[in-house]
């Protein structure tokens, strides 16, 4: 994500600048400390005077849109983003449990209000709301719907966060 939106020189040049224990290698089947992500995060905000939280989500989006590639049976027989997201404690995250077993996945108590509206309590020790909010908007670009994401921050620390998605129209 960093290369296509801020070119290879910026992310060689967060890498480097962060010097990570991984050296910056990854692999996708791969378990990494989420703070070389922080690490990461914090390095690219300064190199490009971008807040972190707009960071967060906007890689939240771009990871939504590799999930769609990366696993598309996870798409199979789904109609909508509501529908989608409501599956994604009892289905995507059991799922990717089974493929990464050390996965430390968010946890999301999803209650269905209505055929319109879905509530979802995120909750994380890792406290990256905007990444979950970003993956929320990537859903909902996917699906090409309109819908209205409310979000009340109950921690204050994007650890604990109520969204409510309400299909407009």
């Amino acid at each position: 994500m960093v290369e296509d939106k801020f070119g290879f020189d910026v992310a060689d040049k967060i890498v480097t600048d962060a010097d990570l224990p991984s050296g910056g290698v990854y692999t996708g089947v791969g378990t990494y400390d989420h703070g070389e992500m922080v690490a990461l995060v914090v390095k690219l905000g300064k190199e490009t005077d971008t807040e972190i939280p707009v960071l967060l989500n906007v890689f939240g989006s771009h990871l939504f849109g590799q999930f769609t590639k990366g696993y598309k049976s996870f798409f199979e027989d789904v109609d909508d983003a509501l529908e989608f997201l409501e599956g994604i404690e009892d289905y995507i995250h059991v799922e990717v449990k089974k493929l990464y077993p050390k996965a430390e996945l968010p946890k999301f108590d999803i209650e269905r209000i209505d055929k319109n509206t879905l509530k979802m309590h995120y909750t994380s020790a890792r406290k990256m709301g905007d990444l979950a909010q970003g993956l929320l908007e990537g859903a909902i670009n996917y699906f090409k719907e309109e819908i209205r994401i409310h979000r009340e921050d109950v921690s204050g620390d994007g650890g604990d966060i109520i969204f409510t998605l309400t299909r407009v129209g």
